[in-house]
């Protein structure tokens, strides 16, 4: 079959369920994973072709994504920041929200001379998308990662590995951490933070393909790990030492009183590309 044609239902199928948009761009992702071949390949060459074997495997690619299944994780792969992450349901898909966050350490600290002692601690590394970016492009820093589940940590060492980055991972429950052991000069989270009360507006392929673990907190309880990483940065970022997190969007004004109460200064929160309460950093 030429592969302009089945490109005309793939896209068809798929339409109903992901929108047009999103369906041809799936395409084009796979087709350039599965045969090294872009649009504009296909457009100089309308008689490139489908083997059988191809088809098949096309074929079982599509009643995936019929199901919703998210494509990152049937490629098995995902971009973040500029660099190749594998992933798979032991991890989050990495967001261009989490980009933003690694941007904004990034711009902090890529240009900054003498800062060769510089360490950064990533707490729910997940894939290791941040620590891993900011290891990548922050010069002569010294990055650890600590994630309690052991599938996560293994996912993020090899995607490490891949990006031939160091980065220490530490296996660790940061509910029952009572001290890190040592100081760091960043520390930096995108914790668990979506209430069981916001899981209507999460989309379906995320709900259900992606590890809650990650995702959900209880109701009364929407801050738990940020008081608790905020309580062990105090004691354990050093002098001048810098606290970021990813939060939730509803939740950015009790973020700034928490680390005001938590005698932070400096305490800036930021909004993300779609203009809701994303981030925010506060200096110890």
């Amino acid at each position: 079959m030429k592969i302009k044609e089945y490109r005309s239902q793939f896209i068809q199928v798929l339409s109903p369920i992901h929108g047009e948009g999103e369906a041809e761009s799936f395409f084009y992702l796979i087709l350039e994973e599965k045969r090294q071949l872009k649009r504009i390949d296909l457009a100089l060459d309308p008689e490139l072709v489908f083997s059988n074997e191809e088809i098949v495997v096309w074929n079982w690619i599509l009643e995936q994504l019929k199901l919703e299944i998210p494509i990152q994780y049937l490629l098995g792969k995902t971009s973040f920041y500029g660099l190749d992450f594998e992933v798979n349901e032991k991890v989050l898909i990495p967001r261009p929200e989490t980009e933003e966050l690694v941007e904004w350490i990034v711009k902090e600290n890529s240009k900054t001379e003498g800062f060769k002692g510089l360490k950064i601690l990533d707490i729910g590394t997940g894939s290791g998308c941040i620590a891993i970016s900011l290891a990548k492009n922050i010069p002569n820093a010294t990055v650890y990662a600590i994630d309690v589940s052991e599938n996560a940590l293994a996912t993020a060492k090899r995607n490490a590995t891949l990006n031939e980055v160091d980065v220490t991972f530490l296996s660790q429950n940061i509910l029952e951490t009572e001290d890190l052991n040592q100081q760091f000069d960043i520390i930096v989270s995108n914790p668990p933070y979506v209430r069981n009360l916001e899981k209507q507006e999460i989309k379906k392929n995320v709900l259900d393909n992606e590890p809650h673990l990650a995702l959900f907190v209880e109701d009364d309880d929407a801050l738990i790990f940020y008081r608790k990483i905020t309580e062990l940065a105090q004691k354990n970022l050093s002098e001048n030492g810098r606290l970021f997190f990813e939060i939730n969007q509803y939740l950015g004004k009790e973020m700034v009183e928490l680390l005001t109460e938590m005698n932070f200064k400096n305490i800036e929160l930021r909004k993300d590309i779609y203009g809701n309460d994303r981030m925010i950093r506060g200096t110890i």
